[in-house]
């Protein structure tokens, strides 16, 4: 079950009498556990009928005596494990294979099972799957990123066009609870249902629409020498914002895709767009690269990525500023 389906049930009051969240991505687990948390009992029935512990305090043997009692004034008793990973040998825990074959239905039990997950050759895995909403949380791929703000625009009553998406992901990382504050910050002063634009999200997060690292390597990828100077100065005098590590990582990428797209044998834009991990809407930002940088070039800015990355890291850089490092790396892609 994904997890639109499952907040939808949340939503609806159709309710598991067991939640196993597992996996790498801590947001889509805090999303589901604190949706339960906070919608299901109200808070007067919190009191007597919402458990809250963690791993590493608590055993099975404490966690299925929670579980085994009944709501007090209400129809539902929920207990939540945060942490669950910490629990000791979960995957061989008789005292929990027996309550999923026969779980309370009046309880609401949640773990909430970060950065792991159970062998799916194990009984327990299959139980879960049997009996209880068995959810892996998945990290998103960076390239998946864009269309994800965009489907949280859209629930917030918003839209979004692809380059926006773009600008906030490339600016933002992969933090998917940092991207969620951000774009509650940025709906703020918007009205419903109009586009967001990047000159919104300048005004309002402070991501500028000229200055940012999409608009930098759309720069180098046209050999826009004044554009891509302009845009390091700006991040010189932003270094928090914009450190040397962070840009250099991102602009590795960036290269790492025109090398790709140069050994293609196949370069329509359906093709390219998958290969590479891009909307077909990028796909001729990428052929005009690709015509700026045969793959000799290319493989010489990686090498001057490598260089400039220890840099950063402070090998071999004596007392250079951030912005001193960009600036002599970005003179050495485009000359």
């Amino acid at each position: 079950m994904d997890i639109e389906k499952i907040l939808e049930n949340i939503k609806n009051k159709i309710y598991h009498p067991v939640y196993f969240l597992s996996g790498e991505e801590p947001y889509f687990i805090d999303k589901i556990s604190k949706t339960i948390e906070k919608t299901v009992l109200s808070d007067a029935e919190k009191e007597f009928n919402q458990a809250i512990v963690y791993g590493r305090d608590v055993d099975m043997i404490q966690i299925t005596s929670l579980a085994r009692e009944y709501p007090v004034l209400g129809n539902y008793r929920v207990v939540i494990v945060r942490e669950a990973q910490g629990l000791k040998d979960i995957e061989k825990d008789e005292r929990f294979k027996t309550y999923l074959k026969n779980p309370v239905k009046s309880t609401i039990l949640v773990f909430d099972y970060k950065y792991s997950k159970i062998d799916g050759r194990t009984e327990l895995s299959k139980l879960l799957d049997k009996t209880a909403v068995n959810f892996q949380s998945k990290k998103l791929y960076d390239n998946q990123i864009p269309d994800w703000i965009g489907k949280q625009i859209e629930l917030l009553g918003f839209r979004m066009g692809q380059r926006t998406r773009v600008i906030l992901a490339e600016n933002l990382g992969n933090d998917l609870s940092k991207i969620e504050n951000e774009i509650s910050k940025l709906v703020i002063n918007i009205r419903k249902n109009s586009e967001i634009t990047p000159e919104d999200i300048e005004k309002n997060i402070g991501i500028s629409k000229d200055y940012n690292i999409f608009e930098l390597q759309n720069a180098l990828g046209r050999k826009d020498i004044f554009k891509a100077n302009e845009i390091i100065k700006n991040f010189g005098s932003n270094p928090k914002d914009n450190p040397a590590i962070k840009v250099i990582s991102m602009l590795f990428s960036y290269f790492r895709k025109i090398f790709l797209f140069h050994f293609l044998t196949d370069k329509t834009d359906n093709n390219v767009a998958a290969q590479l991990g891009i909307k077909p809407f990028f796909v001729k930002d990428f052929r005009q690269a690709a015509a700026n940088y045969n793959t000799f070039k290319v493989r010489q800015i990686i090498a001057i990525f490598r260089e400039y990355d220890q840099k950063a890291k402070g090998v071999e850089s004596g007392a250079m500023e951030d912005s001193e490092i960009l600036k002599e790396m970005i003179f050495k892609i485009l000359h």
